[in-house]
């Protein structure tokens, strides 16, 4: 496979993360604008809310069935105007279910495009030998505050949700549909070739084994974890800083967007500390800035502290998502695809548990208090670094068979 495939491989995946960043945030950055539109009371809310994580983990598992007998590249230029076009149906329906049809094909395809763009790029970084997973998140990154941008535009511009959403998916679904075509290049990276991304000098020996779920248990763990970090941040970051720090209406909108900028920042550097320190030491000193971040919050004794506190997380928790990934592919080299899919569906898990958890222990007990519950979730990622070493067969134990694999 040339390097000029590769590059174009790498590109158009790139920009698939930021399709989807974009058209995530365009959702969920005018949820009151839907509600408006449809007339969906705060009780009904949730319900709908819901619906999407648990229909994108329905997605993420049909897709781990999918890819058995359909590329992952193919389902993915599938899937990503189907999400697009999810999204416009949102904006152009009238009737509640019409935004509940839109709500679950955005849903399903979110999840099958979450899955595949991971396999796709755990199988790039095994053909580059190197970190690239954390840029394609970098991306995503991007496309979310793209798409929030393009959202408080139309929000600004009193636009319609239909005149806000009509000129992105017309630009996006072209590009999307063009760029796809350098799917193939991840395709073409056979199960079990080398992948260096775990840092360290030069590419370890892989262990071919099946996908045990035992095995990938810690991973997923981390995985949930880091989703219920984020879920609290963006969920809370707002409330907390205008209920629990006294802040104005108009200051708690920075924690977010600090949040944000910080996760692109740590996203776009990621890769290069992971090549030059390894992973394990990459996801040990981002747990212990998300840790850190957490507990800056919990204690500020104003608004700014607490915006320092939330902008530590996102330097933190940005990049041990990306790499729990990568860890996958690599603990489970001829199944990387299963694995990436299995993993994915606890991104949801995460994101529905956070939110509720930390309302209801904000209630039951103070928001102070609550905050220290997903510090000490997202440091438990502690125990589990292990999973993230570039070598598998140390995590895996020594006694299997290893073998070396060829170069993609």
């Amino acid at each position: 496979m040339t390097d000029v495939r590769l590059r174009h491989g790498r590109a158009s995946l790139a920009l698939g993360f930021f399709v989807q960043g974009v058209a995530f945030a365009l959702l969920v950055t005018r949820i009151p604008g839907i509600q408006d539109r449809y007339g969906i009371s705060d009780a009904v809310l949730p319900v709908f809310l819901a619906a999407v994580p648990i229909l994108a983990g329905v997605g993420s598992v049909v897709t781990e069935k999918l890819v058995l007998r359909v590329r992952p590249g193919a389902l993915l230029r599938g899937t990503q105007p189907v999400l697009l076009l999810a999204l416009l149906g949102v904006g152009a329906g009238r009737e509640v279910w019409q935004l509940a049809l839109a709500l679950a094909a955005f849903g399903l395809a979110m999840g099958a495009l979450d899955a595949s763009m991971n396999m796709l790029g755990v199988r790039l970084q095994r053909a580059y030998g190197r970190s690239i997973m954390i840029g394609f998140h970098a991306a995503y990154s991007l496309g979310g505050i793209a798409g929030a941008s393009l959202a408080w535009v139309g929000v600004h511009l009193d636009l319609s949700l239909l005149v806000s959403y009509l000129p992105v998916v017309a630009v996006l679904v072209p590009a999307a549909l063009v760029g796809g075509h350098w799917y193939k290049a991840a395709e073409a990276v056979p199960p079990g070739a080398r992948d260096g991304g775990g840092g360290g000098g030069g590419a370890p020996e892989v262990v071919a084994k099946p996908l045990v779920f035992k095995l990938l248990l810690p991973l997923c763990l981390v995985m949930a974890f880091a989703y219920i970090g984020d879920s609290t941040v963006s969920n809370w970051s707002a409330k907390y800083l205008h209920d629990v720090l006294g802040s104005s209406e108009e200051l708690a909108t920075v924690p977010y967007n600090a949040y944000m900028v910080t996760t692109l920042l740590g996203r776009s550097v990621g890769d290069l500390g992971v090549r030059r320190f390894g992973a394990v030491a990459v996801v040990r000193c981002g747990t212990l800035l998300a840790g850190l971040g957490f507990g800056v919050v919990a204690v500020a004794p104003g608004a700014w502290a607490g915006i320092a506190g939330f902008t530590l997380l996102g330097l933190g928790l940005c990049v041990i998502v990306p790499q729990t990934f990568a860890a996958a592919g690599r603990l489970f080299p001829d199944a990387s695809d299963a694995a990436v899919a299995r993993l994915n569906i606890f991104n949801y898990v995460g994101f529905l548990v956070g939110s509720p958890l930390v309302g209801a222990l904000g209630d039951a007990w103070n928001y102070r208090g609550a905050m220290l519950v997903p510090m000490v979730m997202v440091l438990v990622t502690f125990v589990y670094t292990r999973s993230f070493e570039a070598d598998p067969a140390r995590y895996g134990g020594g006694h299997e068979r290893s073998r070396t694999a060829d170069v993609g």
